[in-house]
């Protein structure tokens, strides 16, 4: 048996993204979903989904919006306006700025928001497009100071390790020749059995919002489309794919 599990990262970032979100639980395959607690539409994505059984995880954000710690108490994350330095600024810059204290006191602010919006510890705690080490470093003491179940970042051909499972991660979203079902098809053909692969997506319509502040547009619509098509889920279903949420890690 092959397990897949399908993720959904983003929820929160605009209200386009959210009913992309929330299509994809709800039509489609997508079974674990990241929230950003920080943005001003995550409680109409996360109403959106209300009465699922989705696996909420923290998709920890330090490059988009507001932070929810005063922004003088962490000034290596942050603007002249407050808001968080964008992350088109940490891939120009080869030095990591992030401070790691600093970066743990928003961390943990996220957490604790967390589990004011969903009544419960994320079952899943991972960040969002920014490759710093201290940001990982402080991912990974938060997620150890809560006991949580941390997933690091890795697309390379060597696993993860991720509760007591090692794990493949395949996102391909930011390749210019993405096709969502051809990775889809990719991961499972190669897969070998009784392996354990996730599959990244980031399902979501395209709002003002998101056409002014993502990078990434034209992609969310197809994943929403390969994501809920009847076909999808009949061709994993006929070769005995299991999917599988981060519970099962």
């Amino acid at each position: 048996m092959i397990n897949l599990l399908v993720r959904a990262d983003d929820l929160g970032y605009s209200e386009g993204i959210n009913y992309g979100i929330a299509k994809s639980v709800k039509d489609g395959i997508v079974k674990s979903v990241g929230i950003m607690t920080n943005m001003p539409t995550v409680v109409h994505g996360i109403d959106l989904l209300e009465g699922t059984d989705v696996c909420y995880g923290q998709h920890t954000n330090i490059c988009i919006g507001k932070p929810l710690t005063d922004p003088s108490l962490i000034p290596s994350i942050t603007d002249k306006n407050g808001e968080f330095i964008r992350s088109s600024e940490f891939r120009r810059t080869k030095e990591d700025f992030v401070v790691l204290d600093e970066v743990i006191l928003e961390i943990e602010a996220q957490y604790k928001r967390f589990i004011e919006l969903i009544g419960e510890p994320p079952r899943y705690f991972e960040g969002h497009a920014v490759a710093s080490n201290n940001f990982f470093k402080g991912l990974k003491i938060v997620a150890e100071k809560y006991g949580l179940k941390y997933s690091p970042f890795s697309i390379g051909k060597e696993p993860v390790r991720i509760g007591n499972k090692d794990v493949f991660i395949t996102m391909e979203s930011l390749d210019p020749s993405y096709v969502p079902i051809n990775t889809l098809e990719k991961i499972v053909e190669n897969a070998q059995k009784d392996e354990y692969h996730m599959f990244i997506t980031h399902p979501g319509y395209l709002d003002n919002y998101i056409l002014k502040n993502s990078s990434l547009t034209i992609p969310r619509t197809l994943e929403v489309d390969m994501l809920c098509e009847p076909k999808t889920k009949e061709w994993l279903n006929q070769l005995g794919v299991e999917l599988i949420t981060y519970d099962d890690l």
